[in-house]
């Protein structure tokens, strides 16, 4: 990098600026353990300076309106970004890998479309079963007492 351009935040989390924000986190966290001044081998007056600027980058970078007035200060425009699919190898974020699924096989649901059904939802599922079966029993009675089934 030339002395004439200048080292963006994205470039101090060392991600493209089309990362996603979970992305830019795990950037964040492994460079965070890198210059933390109490884990780090560099001198500390050099592992302050690269951690607070670090903070700096991430503080602006993690939160969704600093992050859009950023992009437009620097001349970055999301609007014909095609983003990367994602890993194969890992379940999307919310869903539980297979190991996980076993280890909590106990719990009552794993996710939101799998639920228990609460006392109004059961009540107007025997509201809707009930209806069905006497409209059923009532189409019975009317064909016997006519004559029409025997």
């Amino acid at each position: 990098m030339t002395s004439q351009q200048q080292q963006t935040y994205y470039d101090l989390l060392g991600v493209y600026p089309s990362a996603s924000e979970i992305e830019i986190r795990r950037a964040y966290r492994d460079l965070s353990k890198k210059y933390h001044p109490d884990t780090t081998t560099l001198n500390t007056a050099t592992a302050t300076a690269k951690f607070q600027a670090l903070n700096e980058a991430y503080a602006t970078v993690s939160h969704p309106d600093r992050r859009s007035a950023y992009d437009l200060k620097i001349g970055y425009s999301r609007l014909f970004v095609v983003q990367a699919p994602p890993r194969f190898d890992r379940p999307p974020v919310g869903i539980p890998s297979p190991l996980e699924h076993r280890q909590n096989r106990y719990r009552s649901y794993v996710g939101p479309t799998e639920r228990p059904l609460s006392g109004g939802e059961i009540f107007a599922l025997f509201m809707l079963i009930s209806t069905f079966l006497g409209c059923l029993l009532l189409a019975i009675f009317i064909g016997v007492a006519r004559g029409e089934i025997s």
